[in-house]
């Protein structure tokens, strides 16, 4: 685990999240603020949260995998693609990161147009119950696309996969901005409450519902759907961050592509 921490990879990888994270939640708050002159509509903002996390996942994926969201960290621990200790340290730079661009937007949006900096609220006489399932669904699909596009076992075409991401993050806005201003992220919904200090009741839906939405999504597609042949001892090493996978994987995996082509046919 020291070893991890110390590593220069690893210190580029959490400030990569917390730079990404910060930039999105500008963005994507930023598309959501109430000009006087013109409203923003639900297309516009769910377009911008889409190509936020589309570009911050080109940019910046290839540094840390460009989560932006502690529900696709914990996600991903649950299902023991990362370390412990990256989870721990992500979370942080995530929040933080959340609370810099709120923050940022908050200094530069005129009085008359920040209103409450997008924090999210049940909309529509939605119910808290009914928020959380909402709130499931849709950072379940969120995660499974993340999941699937990045996937380096998979041997289909799977296009780039931040634009899969920034359109699933898009399919999400246009639905769940009706139920609760469409969270998916708790970083994006901790950041402006802080600024605006602005904790209602319902608060914990935004936690909760992506969170247990996301780990559903992990246990589903890497337990059942792909799993991954891995001993327990490796899957071990992964959560302390020791493991090190076999030095001829690259070299076979043109191999295996053959064969798992010519099985499918």
């Amino acid at each position: 685990m020291k070893k991890e921490v110390c590593s220069v990879a690893f210190l580029k990888a959490v400030f990569a999240e917390f730079l990404a994270t910060l930039i999105f939640v500008f963005f994507g708050l930023g598309s959501a603020l109430k000009w006087p002159s013109a409203l923003p509509s639900v297309l516009q903002i769910s377009l911008a949260f889409g190509l936020a996390i589309g570009t911050m996942a080109q940019a910046l994926g290839p540094v840390s995998g460009g989560h932006m969201n502690p529900a696709i960290t914990l996600a991903l621990l649950v299902g023991n693609q990362i370390s412990l200790l990256r989870t721990v340290f992500y979370l942080v730079a995530q929040l933080v990161g959340a609370i810099a661009g709120a923050a940022i937007l908050y200094g530069l949006a005129p009085s008359n147009a920040r209103g409450n900096l997008a924090v999210n609220a049940l909309n529509n006489n939605t119910t808290a119950g009914q928020a959380v399932v909402a709130e499931m669904i849709l950072t379940f699909q969120l995660a499974l696309c993340v999941f699937s596009s990045t996937d380096s076992r998979r041997t289909s075409p799977v296009g780039s996969p931040a634009l899969s991401i920034g359109l699933s993050v898009t399919l999400g806005h246009l639905v769940g901005i009706y139920f609760t201003g469409c969270s998916m992220n708790p970083a994006r919904s901790f950041g402006p409450a802080v600024i605006m200090s602005r904790f209602s009741s319902a608060h914990w839906v935004f936690w909760v519902g992506p969170i247990v939405g996301a780990a559903t999504a992990a246990i589903i597609y890497f337990y059942l759907l792909f799993p991954h042949s891995l001993s327990l001892s490796d899957r071990a090493a992964i959560l302390k961050g020791t493991y090190e996978p076999d030095e001829d994987w690259e070299e076979n995996r043109e191999e295996r592509k053959k064969t798992m082509e010519l099985t499918a046919h």
